[in-house]
């Protein structure tokens, strides 16, 4: 039987010596200035990723493992470039059938059943009997059905995590019906955009181990491949109409937004412009939540930089924690008043203490009572899991 895998990545602290199990995810060999081999690594487990660097007696065991092996390592862990960078002393390869695989995918915290349950009431419930029989016969597609429940919506940029696009189309499916009625265009329509857009991905990405591309993503993409996908469907419907089908495909070929983001066409109807905006807010905001769930940088208030976002993220709770430096980062404006110090939870009160006065001179603040718009009442009612 299988031991739990300890430390997980996020688990390692500076300075600390670990002995652990790692999938590798990325190996380079590599020359020192001497002309000795090195080994750069990139080591993962279901928590995140690590950087790796075996300085010495290289020449052991680096043609003993590839990438997508399992290894044992033993290093130090240090700060390197305000990132932690994992020293390796000893490494050795380990059999599949040593590791528990679930301590090394990445995977969604809701279970993939109650989702595809989930999602499947939402197309049971639409009107259009031709969209409902579609989206039906792709559900029904047992081949389909087990791809879509595990595969990833992307392989780095946004739900990158078995049962991602699957927890991704769902999230889109919840805030297209209120937005559909919200601009009254076609809800049938656009949930059916929802769930072909990127169905192509369960071909274009492989996610047996590390994610990648197969031949055919490589070679197609997952635009073309959906394409395809919905042909074959449409073939075994009866009657159904042609135009709707090329509505449906252009949602497909449109759905990234901008020729420079690889869309062949922009979005030319209302469904087909909600659905991008829904596939770019829903794969935005998950960047944002990863960037700071899974930020190894230890000063400053802001993570590393996310390539999916172009940007940095602030560390909002870290920002606003009273014993925030005050440097250039941390320090107020010139002229600004001075701030209400926020107090932690547990720490015996959850009132502002103004700077320089007392607790007991303070008035208590009065809560204003803050209007919600009906929309806002159903957008926060869809979004419930």
């Amino acid at each position: 039987m299988c031991s739990m895998k300890s430390p997980y990545v996020t688990e390692i602290q500076p300075n600390q010596v670990i002995t652990s199990i790692f999938l590798v995810t990325s190996k380079d060999i590599r020359q020192k200035k001497t002309g000795e081999p090195y080994l750069s690594l990139m080591l993962s487990d279901r928590t995140g990723d690590l950087d790796a660097k075996m300085w010495d007696n290289v020449e052991e065991v680096m043609e003993t493992f590839g990438r997508d092996d399992f290894i044992k390592v033993r290093g130090l862990a240090q700060i390197h470039q305000n990132r932690l960078q994992l020293t390796l002393q000893k490494l050795q390869r380990v059999e599949e059938s040593a590791v528990e695989f679930a301590d090394f995918f990445p995977a969604s915290q809701r279970d993939p059943e109650e989702m595809m349950v989930e999602f499947r009431q939402m197309v049971d419930a639409m009107a259009d009997a031709h969209l409902r029989a579609l989206c039906q016969a792709f559900l029904d597609d047992t081949a389909i059905a087990k791809l879509y429940k595990v595969a990833p919506a992307a392989k780095t940029m946004h739900h990158a995590y078995l049962g991602g696009l699957l927890e991704h189309v769902l999230s889109m499916a919840k805030m297209g019906l209120v937005l559909a009625t919200h601009y009254k265009v076609n809800a049938d329509l656009l949930l059916t955009g929802v769930l072909l857009h990127d169905i192509g991905k369960i071909y274009e990405l492989s996610y047996d181990r590390s994610f990648g591309y197969t031949v055919e993503g490589h070679l197609l993409g997952h635009m073309f491949i959906g394409l395809r996908l919905l042909d074959e469907k449409v073939r075994g419907l009866t009657d159904f109409p042609p135009r709707v089908r090329v509505l449906l495909e252009h949602m497909i070929l449109s759905h990234h937004g901008q020729l420079e983001f690889g869309s062949p066409k922009l979005p030319l109807f209302p469904e087909a412009l909600l659905l991008h905006h829904l596939d770019n807010l829903d794969s935005k905001m998950e960047a944002m939540r990863y960037s700071l769930e899974k930020d190894r940088s230890f000063e400053g208030f802001f993570t590393g930089y996310n390539p999916a976002l172009e940007r940095q993220v602030l560390k909002k709770d870290k920002y606003l924690q009273p014993e925030s430096p005050s440097g250039p980062e941390g320090a107020a404006p010139v002229g600004a008043a001075p701030l209400p110090s926020l107090q932690r939870p547990g720490n015996g009160g959850n009132t502002a203490t103004v700077a320089g006065q007392p607790p007991a001179q303070q008035q208590q603040p009065q809560r204003r009572a803050v209007s919600v718009s009906p929309f806002a009442e159903q957008l926060q009612k869809a979004l419930k899991p």
